[in-house]
C-alpha cells in the first residue's frame, strides 16, 4: 500500500486506503455458506454475450430477404450473408460489399465466412486506448481475428472470450464497420479499474499481513481477475492448510479501485456430548460426567472450528483410557455456524484381570524368572476419569503388592495436573547387585524387601514435554530365602548404609521427560534427580540423577535407533540400590547385573530393526556398559568381590513379534568374553 495514504481500519483488520466518495460498505446482505469468486460472475457475463450473439444472428437471418444489403456488424455479432442473398446491385458510387464475403461454407450449414480486412482494438466510446500495454494484452489475446482473414460468428465470439479471459477488460464488444477496403472488425474493450484499496470483512483469523503481502504487487495496477482468482485460491489455501473452516465467498470492485473481499468463516455455535451404546450404536446415558470430557477439548465455543484441532481433541479423548470410540461431528448452523456433536462410546470401565511377565532378577532355574499376576482396575472412579489398581504378583522369589490411585486432572486446575498416589510391599531378588556372576549358588541368595508410599503430580508445561514432582518414603533391607534379615551377605559385606536391619529414606522426586512421536523408535530424553532427606538421624542422605536419551532415524525401510543412558550418585546409599548393569534391557550377552554396579554408569545401544513378514520384525544390535570405574566405591564393593568386570559389550540378533500382550523378544547375544545367551522379553525395551 502506498505509504503516503490514510489508514484505517475495517472488520478484520485489513489496510483500507481512503478515498474522496466512498462507496456504503457497511451494510451487506447475508452471504450463503459458500464459495462464490468473479470467476463465477464472469461466466454469467459469457452467457448473456452469447445469448445476445445467438438473438441477433436470428434477427439478422428474418431480415436477409428484405435488406438491399448487408448491415454494419454490431452488437458483438457478425451478420453474415451469402452473395446470392444479397439481392440488389451495388449502391452507386461505392464497391460492392460483396467482394468481402465469401460463398465458401464450413461445419454447419448456417456458418458462413466474413473476410475481415482490418482488426483493431478500442475503447467503448471508439477510441484509442489510453493504455497502449492493454491494448497489446487484448491483440495478443486474439487468435482467429487476424487482418485479410474470413471468419465465422463462432471464431469471433472465441476470441471475445479469449480478450475476456485475459483478466484485464470487464467487457468487450465487437463491432464491424463497411468499409471501402472491405470489413473493420474493432474489438470495443473496458479495462478493469486500477487497484487502490482493500476492505476484507468477516476474517477474524485470517493475518493481514498475509493479504497485504498477497495484494502487494498489484497496487496501483489495472486488476486482473485472473491473478485476483489466483489469490483467492490461495486465501481459500490458507484455510485448508490449517484444517480451518472458511472461504472467501464474494468478491466485488467499486468506484474508485476498492476491492471488497467478504470471508465466511464457520465459528463454533454449541457443543454437545453425545453418548452412544457399544453394542447397537444407539444413544445412551453415559457414566462419564459431561465436564470431565469437555475439559479435554480445545475447541471452544466462538472460535473458527479447525478439523485438525477437532482430531487432536479426538486424540486426547481416547487418551483418556475410558473411550471405545470418539468421533466429531460438525453439523451447518445458518450461514456462518456450526454445532458440533461429540460421539463417544465408552469402555467397560474395569474389573479384574490375571496376567504374567517375566523377572529381571531371576535368570535361572526352573521357572527362569516367571511371575503370575492378579489385578483389580477401575479406570473412571465417580465419571471423572480417575483410576484405581490393586494388583498382586507373585514369582519364584517375587511378591508384590501394589495400590495406586491417580486423578489425571485435578478437579480446577487448568494447567492439566496429575496427581498419584501409590503404596507398595515388594519382596525382589537381589541378585542384580548381590549375585554372582560365576557362581552364584556358592554363596546364598539375597532378597530385597521394601515398603514404598509416596504421591506425585504431573504437569505438561510445553507440547510433548512434561514434569513430575514427587516425594517417597522407603523402608527397604535384604533377607535370606527364608525372609529372615540380614545385615552382611555371604562375603561379610553390608546390606544396609545404616548398619540396620532396614535403611529409611525420605525422597523427593524431580523428572522432566521429552517425547516425540509416542512410538517406542521416535525421539525421547527422561532426566530424573532425587534427593534423599534426613529428616531423622537415622535415615539416608544422598542425590541421585539419571538420564536416558534415545533418536530413531530412518534408514531406507528399516530403521536405526540410537540410545544412552547414564546416572550417578553422592552421598549415603544402600548398596543394593547402585545401578546395576548387564542384561536383557542393558548389555545383551551378559546375565543381569553381570558387567557391574557402581555409583556410577553409562550404557549405549545402537539398533537396526526391519519387517520381515507380517506381525514379525528382526533386528541386529550392540551393546556396551560400564560402571565408569565406580564399582569399588559402593559401600562393601559387591561387584568387585563377585569378580563382575565392571565394563563389557555384547552384539547379537533377534526377532519381535506383535502380540496383544505387546512386543514378544527373543534374542541371542555374544558378549566380549565369548559367552552366549539367550534373552526373551515381554514389551519394549526400556
Amino acid at each position: 500500500m502506498a505509504e503516503n495514504e490514510n489508514v484505517r481500519f475495517v472488520s478484520s483488520s485489513i489496510k483500507l486506503p481512503l478515498f474522496p466518495n466512498p462507496h456504503p460498505l457497511l451494510v451487506f446482505p447475508n452471504l450463503p455458506f459458500a464459495r462464490q469468486t468473479l470467476a463465477s460472475n464472469l461466466q454469467k457475463t459469457r452467457e448473456a454475450l452469447l445469448s445476445v450473439i445467438s438473438s441477433i444472428s436470428n434477427l439478422r437471418k428474418q431480415s436477409l430477404n428484405r435488406l438491399p444489403k448487408p448491415p454494419l456488424l454490431c452488437s458483438s455479432s457478425l451478420s453474415l450473408a451469402r452473395s446470392e442473398e444479397a439481392g440488389s446491385s451495388p449502391v452507386e458510387g461505392r464497391e460492392s460489399p460483396q467482394r468481402g464475403y465469401l460463398p465458401h461454407r464450413q461445419g454447419r450449414e448456417d456458418e458462413e465466412r466474413v473476410l475481415i480486412s482490418e482488426v483493431l482494438i478500442r475503447n467503448k466510446d471508439g477510441e484509442e486506448l489510453e493504455r497502449k500495454d492493454l491494448e497489446a494484452e487484448a491483440a495478443a489475446a486474439l487468435k482467429a481475428c487476424v487482418p485479410n482473414s474470413a471468419l465465422t460468428v463462432r471464431e469471433v465470439q472465441e476470441d471475445v472470450h479469449r480478450i475476456i479471459d485475459s483478466g484485464y477488460f470487464c467487457s468487450c464488444m465487437p463491432v464491424a464497420i463497411d468499409t471501402r477496403d472491405g470489413i473493420r472488425l474493432v474489438f470495443q474493450v473496458e479495462p478493469n479499474q486500477e487497484f487502490h484499496g482493500l476492505v476484507c470483512e468477516g476474517a477474524s483469523v485470517l493475518p493481514s499481513k498475509f493479504l497485504e503481502d498477497a495484494f502487494r504487487d498489484g497496487y496501483g495496477k489495472v486488476v486482473n481477475i485472473r491473478r485476483l482468482d489466483e489469490v483467492i485460491n490461495s486465501i481459500d489455501g490458507w484455510y485448508m492448510d490449517r484444517g480451518l473452516f472458511g472461504s472467501v465467498t464474494d468478491v466485488e470492485i467499486f468506484s474508485g479501485g476498492i476491492l471488497r473481499l467478504q470471508v465466511s468463516e464457520a465459528e463454533v455455535n454449541n457443543i454437545t456430548i453425545r453418548f452412544l451404546d457399544r453394542r447397537t450404536g444407539e444413544p445412551t446415558t453415559g457414566k462419564t460426567r459431561q465436564e470431565t470430557i469437555f475439559r479435554q477439548l480445545t475447541t471452544k465455543k466462538g472460535q473458527v472450528y479447525s478439523f485438525l484441532q477437532g482430531k487432536r481433541d479426538v486424540d486426547t479423548i481416547l487418551t483418556m483410557g475410558i473411550m471405545e470410540d470418539v468421533s466429531i461431528i460438525p453439523q451447518q448452523v445458518g450461514d456462518k455456524k456450526v454445532d458440533l456433536v461429540v460421539n463417544v462410546v465408552e469402555r467397560v470401565p474395569g474389573g479384574f484381570s490375571a496376567g504374567g511377565g517375566i523377572s529381571s532378577g531371576i535368570t535361572s532355574g526352573p521357572l527362569s524368572g516367571l511371575i503370575g499376576s492378579f489385578s483389580y482396575s477401575h479406570r473412571n472412579v465417580f465419571g471423572r476419569n480417575q483410576k484405581i489398581n490393586l494388583s498382586v504378583e507373585r514369582g519364584q522369589i517375587d511378591l508384590i503388592c501394589r495400590m495406586n490411585y491417580t486423578d489425571p486432572w485435578i478437579e480446577g486446575d487448568d494447567k492439566r495436573t496429575s496427581r498419584s498416589i501409590m503404596v507398595q510391599n515388594s519382596r525382589t531378588p537381589g541378585t542384580l547387585v548381590h549375585g554372582n556372576s560365576q557362581n552364584q549358588s556358592d554363596h546364598g541368595s539375597v532378597t530385597i524387601d521394601r515398603v514404598t508410599a509416596g504421591i506425585e503430580y504431573s504437569r505438561p508445561f510445553r507440547p510433548k514435554w512434561s514434569g513430575t514432582a514427587g516425594i517417597v518414603f522407603q523402608h527397604a533391607g535384604a533377607c535370606d530365602e527364608k525372609g529372615k534379615p540380614m545385615i552382611r551377605d555371604s562375603y561379610n559385606n553390608p546390606l544396609t548404609a545404616s548398619g540396620n536391619a532396614y535403611d529409611n529414606m525420605l525422597i523427593g522426586k524431580l523428572e522432566t521427560v521429552y517425547t516425540g512421536s509416542g512410538d517406542h523408535r521416535s525421539s525421547m530424553f527422561v532426566f530424573t534427580m532425587e534427593q534423599a532427606f534426613p529428616v531423622l538421624a537415622e535415615m539416608l542422605s544422598f542425590r541421585r540423577v539419571n538420564a536416558r536419551a534415545r533418536k530413531g532415524v530412518g534408514i531406507g525401510p528399516a530403521r536405526l535407533v540410537l540410545s544412552l543412558s547414564g546416572g550417578h550418585v553422592i552421598g549415603d546409599f544402600s548398596p543394593h540400590e547402585a545401578f546395576a548393569i548387564g542384561g536383557t534391557n542393558s548389555v545383551r550377552g551378559y546375565e543381569e547385573g553381570a558387567v557391574g554396579s557402581g555409583r556410577s554408569y553409562a550404557v549405549g545401544s545402537g539398533e537396526i530393526s526391519f519387517r520381515m513378514f507380517g506381525p514379525v520384525e528382526g533386528a541386529i544390535f550392540a551393546d556396551y556398559g560400564s560402571d565408569l570405574g565406580s564399582g569399588s566405591k559402593v559401600l562393601g564393593d559387591p561387584a568387585g568381590v563377585r569378580g563382575k568386570p565392571g565394563s563389557g559389550h555384547g552384539y547379537g540378533a533377534g526377532i519381535r513379534v506383535d502380540s496383544p500382550l505387546g512386543p514378544l523378544r527373543l534374542e541371542y547375544a555374544l558378549n566380549d568374553r565369548h559367552a552366549t545367551r539367550f534373552h526373551f522379553g515381554v514389551g519394549h525395551r526400556n
